[in-house]
């Protein structure tokens, strides 16, 4: 061993790749302990002792690691004890301001239980060590890398389990499943429920969770803002999930969702714009829902108090253009009165007489639950559409194998298909089931063409929003005239309130009062009236 006669001050160095004790199996107080016994065997001048819980796969992620080598540039250390060469690096990058420091005598000394090294030292035995330590951490994240696929592809959630479930501790290692969290689970349904059900706005469903439910994440603290936005956005509590994020590779979990597919796909469009929800400070009806006709930016909403010098105070709310995308946007602001009153216009042209409600209600159950022709379709449609995805597939690579479409637009779309295969596979296979959701969604609209009107001229912030979300989508203001594309689902009614308008005019001058029962033999007369509700059931 080659040695020298200057004084060297070392500075000892303790490293572990985590800030959990069990994740490393020398501690840094184990480690500071072994090398402060070498040091006081060897005579050696210790003038730090620096301790830092950080890994060491990424340059410039160690501020311990800085301030050693600063004070090495200083001059005002010349030596490092550690406890081996990959605490120092596991890098290129680190590893070379090492090796650079060695070689030009910075360093004086590297001392470890096992070796030392010095600047007079042949550099291919440093870069060898230096080169496995570096090699180690990428062979490590590739099985890492390896395991999470394998472990998403059978169906096992790859990461921490999220709000309202747990990592069953009695799986093995490398197969454990998320499983209900007993005391959050519900709670987080609950949480869905208040968006689906009574259109909160996800600030309200948060302090509603926090204050009122006292609900805390698996930690015991209180559940955080960020936590709730996340939760709304996230795919895997419908049962479904993306691994790697942003790769399209979209797996079916085994793990039991918190809501359906179509409960997410709903949640998303409440929301607004999908993946992004926002924070509110003021709660208005239509925040959030409507896009600018013009330049395509959001509509906001903003309240405005006038007081007269009577002291009469009044308050308006309008609703305007963001002009975020073109802040040279022209549109005007609408009142949200004036807003409201050609919202009821478009329910008006959908609204149906409460004798016909009860009527339409029966005549649609029959047609659907007694129809096998609807049915057979139903057991047939699921088999079909993943057959018809399957083909889209194959085509899809072999347009790419002939360059047809490049890498980029490949496996955009072959990321659409495999998420839609994977919305298919959670849907409920049982035919009454089907059945019955087809029917309550039609009773849905049904209940909407009775009482739309109503809830919004007269109901509350939430039920005004929940009447707007069922009633169509693609919301805009242009030229302060409100447009929407109607439901495919609820354009039946347009057709069948304009009868009941003209069938109870006929009825009118005959001034002969008629029953429930009589009222229905003449609606099943009517072609209009009566029309299949099965002719495209996905209408519904």
């Amino acid at each position: 061993m080659k040695t020298t006669t200057e004084k060297i001050n070392y500075i000892l160095y303790a490293r572990k790749s985590s800030e959990e004790d069990n994740r490393q199996m020398l501690s840094l107080g184990s480690q500071e302990s072994e090398l402060r016994k070498i040091a006081e065997r060897d005579n050696l001048h210790i003038v730090s002792v620096l301790q830092e819980a950080r890994s060491a796969k990424e340059p410039y992620n160690r501020p311990v690691f800085s301030e050693m080598i600063k004070m090495i540039e200083a001059e005002k250390a010349n030596g490092i004890l550690c406890w081996k060469l990959d605490r120092l690096s596991r890098n290129a990058v680190e590893e070379g301001i090492i090796k650079h420091l060695l070689q030009k005598s910075k360093i004086r000394m590297v001392k470890t239980p096992d070796r030392d090294y010095q600047p007079a030292d042949n550099a291919l035995i440093a870069s060898v060590e230096f080169g496995m330590a570096n090699q180690y951490i990428r062979d490590l994240s590739v099985n890492v890398k390896r395991g999470l696929t394998s472990k998403a592809e059978s169906g096992l959630f790859p990461n921490f389990a999220p709000l309202g479930y747990l990592n069953n501790p009695l799986d093995p290692k490398g197969k454990k499943q998320i499983i209900k969290d007993p005391e959050r689970f519900d709670l987080v349904r609950k949480m869905f429920d208040l968006i689906l059900s009574e259109h909160k706005l996800p600030i309200e469903m948060w302090r509603i969770a926090r204050n009122y439910w006292k609900m805390t994440n698996s930690k015991g603290r209180p559940i955080s803002r960020s936590v709730v936005y996340r939760m709304l956005t996230n795919p895997v509590y419908s049962g479904i999930f993306e691994y790697p994020v942003g790769s399209g590779n979209w797996h079916k979990g085994r793990h039991e969702s918190v809501i359906s597919i179509e409960e997410y796909d709903k949640v998303q469009i409440i929301l607004g714009k999908a993946g992004k929800p926002r924070p509110h400070t003021h709660i208005f009806s239509f925040t959030g829902l409507m896009k600018c006709g013009s330049c395509g930016a959001t509509i906001t909403t903003e309240q405005k108090v006038k007081r007269q010098k009577n002291g009469n105070v009044h308050q308006y709310i309008y609703y305007h253009c963001t002009k975020k995308i073109n802040p040279n946007c022209t549109e005007k602001c609408i009142e949200e009165k004036a807003l409201i009153q050609q919202i009821a216009g478009k329910l008006e042209s959908i609204s149906i007489r409460p004798e016909f409600y009860a009527w339409g209600l029966d005549w649609l159950k029959k047609d659907i639950l007694k129809n096998a022709s609807l049915r057979n379709r139903i057991v047939e449609s699921k088999e079909k559409q993943v057959a018809e995805i399957e083909k889209q597939s194959s085509e899809l690579l072999n347009l790419l194998l002939k360059k047809v479409i490049s890498e980029e637009d490949y496996q955009t779309k072959r990321s659409e298909l495999a998420k839609e295969k994977a919305k298919l596979e959670v849907l409920p296979n049982k035919n009454p089931d089907k059945l019955q959701l087809l029917f309550e969604k039609g009773a849905e609209y049904f209940d909407l063409a009775r009482d739309g009107k109503e809830e919004l001229l007269n109901g509350t912030v939430e039920k005004r929003r929940k009447v707007l979300m069922k009633l169509g989508s693609n919301l805009s203001l242009s030229h302060r005239i409100f447009n929407i594309y109607i439901k495919k689902a609820l354009l039946p009614f347009e057709n069948i309130s304009k009868e009941l308008r003209a069938f109870h005019d006929r009825l009118e001058p005959v001034k002969i009062p008629l029953n429930t029962r009589e009222i229905g033999r003449l609606y099943s007369q009517n072609p209009i009236l009566r029309r299949r509700w099965d002719s495209n059931p996905r209408t519904l």
